[in-house]
């Protein structure tokens, strides 16, 4: 029975990180210190639940989670830090920290550490998330023990549910661009300027203007989709921004 920690002090643990070529030490201290931490820890990097799922939409709620009072985001994994390094890259989990648990320490201190021996896993993570308020465990959503690998508590949107029910949640945005295009760059300088995340489409020999016809109507770039809503080149990106300056990406 893997038990609930609310209320209780994170392991006190020192990850081994790599960091510009170099071997860099992060204490819990460093991580949980002063700061209110969103955490949520997985199985390992690269395999599919926490590449399609819990990953990316933490990455994706970050603003959101920014905005209800938490510093920062953390995901762990009993993976090296070679690995989820090249993990984060590949996701482009620029709004997540992802901290290497290689030993399996600080999993093992919060009881959730599990036998993953019939997968070729070795020992690994159980999933689960967390909210740590300096260094103290407030929140815990411990997937169920079920065959398997259970996805039902531990994701973004339930953590930040808890955090604030009615949290503003970041419209999906997606922009159809080409390289060389200076209003394809104009569209995503105005995104990154107000901290929004996106995806970028890039038009290629796969990814071409008939495909972008297709879906816009239009073979000129950028095009810029919202929430679903397609909302047109740079300029109607700017206007839809004006009108909309709260808005939370």
């Amino acid at each position: 029975m893997l038990k609930n920690r609310e209320g209780e002090r994170v392991p006190n643990v020192t990850f081994k990180t790599r960091n510009n070529n170099e071997w860099v030490d992060i204490t819990t201290d460093d991580i949980f210190a002063g700061k209110t931490v969103a955490v949520f820890s997985l199985p390992g990097a690269f395999t599919p639940t926490c590449s399609s799922s819990h990953l990316p939409r933490y990455n994706e709620l970050a603003g959101a989670f920014k905005q209800n009072g938490v510093d920062d985001i953390i995901c762990i994994s009993v993976n090296d830090t070679f690995v989820m390094n090249e993990w984060g890259k590949y996701q482009h989990a620029e709004n997540v920290k992802l901290i290497p648990d290689g030993n399996g320490e600080f999993s093992e201190g919060m009881g959730m550490l599990v036998d993953k021996e019939n997968l070729g896993f070795g020992k690994r993570s159980w999933r689960y998330s967390m909210l740590v308020k300096d260094g103290v465990i407030d929140k815990m959503f411990i997937e169920p023990e079920v065959e398997g690998d259970p996805f039902e508590v531990s994701d973004a949107d339930t953590m930040l549910n808890y955090i604030n029910p009615d949290a503003a949640k970041p419209k999906f945005i997606s922009l159809f661009t080409k390289i060389g295009c200076p209003y394809c760059a104009r569209a995503k300088a105005m995104l990154k300027e107000r901290g929004i995340n996106f995806e970028e489409i890039i038009l290629s020999e796969s990814i071409t203007t008939r495909t972008l016809r297709a879906v816009a109507g239009a073979t000129s770039v950028p095009q810029v989709f919202i929430g679903g809503e397609h909302i047109g080149g740079s300029e109607a990106l700017a206007e839809y921004l004006q009108n909309y300056p709260e808005f939370v990406g």
